[in-house]
């Protein structure tokens, strides 16, 4: 059986892939802030689908939390055949209206954590020959969305730019770029989404069926579902002014302030 290590795997697009990587026969390591959470993860993903499933609690905003991950990837005795950055969060303001501190925190998720964490996994695979690694961007990547969309798009470049590096080694890499999906990625950053058509939203479980289908052959793009990829064609026509505010309005129609604006999915957040 082959191993996957899936950031954010307690909510949102993160326990979709745990439980499709379950269902496929892959042993797991679920990697999120929450140690209960996990360890009901793993216990329902074991009893159901009678795969290994360990856990290890990390909040990838630190250090210590990105070098345990670092160390689990790294490990020859133990190696990693999926790699899934999937942790992320939203945060609920405008630029200045959020704190720094919050604004750093998410580069650090987004980029850093996403950096260094393929980084290892890329190391190790390239020495065995072969490995996939999926990193969790987002369609906001490619339109002006303040913090939020410029670390999806980074995401974007730096995958695209190391699966071109790594060409011909064994090693694939992806960068998963969905629109809506429907998780608990707005509620927990305290966002309303009332005012988002129900033709926009998709499902988590074929968000990712896409995305391993699109690893599996070779691209290092994907945008599940023809109605985003129409809707990105469109976005090479639109002026990005124009762009920008259609993009603020359709995802930034905030509710009540929750308490620390983040979550343990990522990559829905148009």
């Amino acid at each position: 059986m082959t191993t996957a290590l899936v950031t954010g795997s307690t909510a949102g697009l993160g326990a979709a892939f745990a439980r499709r990587l379950a269902r496929d026969r892959h042993n797991l390591v679920l990697v999120a802030r929450d140690g209960d959470a996990l360890r009901r993860q793993a216990a329902e993903l074991h009893d159901r689908h009678g795969i290994e499933a360990t856990v290890l609690v990390a909040d990838l905003a630190t250090d210590e939390g990105i070098e345990a991950v670092e160390r689990r990837l790294a490990d020859p005795d133990r190696p990693v055949g999926l790699l899934v950055n999937n942790a992320g969060f939203g945060l609920r303001g405008r630029f200045l209206d959020v704190p720094m501190a919050d604004e750093l925190r998410m580069l650090r998720v987004h980029c850093e954590a996403v950096l260094r964490l393929t980084s290892a996994a890329a190391e190790a695979m390239r020495r065995r020959g072969r490995g996939g690694v999926i990193n969790v961007a987002s369609v906001a990547a490619f339109v002006p969305r303040g913090t939020y969309g410029a670390s999806k798009a980074w995401v974007v470049q730096f995958t695209q730019g190391v699966a071109r590096d790594l060409a011909g080694s064994g090693v694939r890499l992806l960068a998963l770029c969905p629109g809506f999906v429907r998780t608990e990625f707005h509620q927990r950053a305290g966002m309303s989404t009332d005012n988002i058509p129900d033709w926009m939203w998709l499902e988590a479980d074929r968000v990712v069926d896409a995305a391993l289908r699109d690893l599996a052959r070779g691209r290092s793009l994907s945008v599940p579902d023809a109605r985003y990829k129409a809707l990105l064609g469109v976005t090479k026509l639109v002026p990005r002014g124009a762009l920008g505010a259609v993009s603020s309005r359709a995802g930034r129609k905030y509710g009540p302030r929750r308490p620390n604006g983040r979550t343990e999915g990522a990559g829905d957040d148009l």
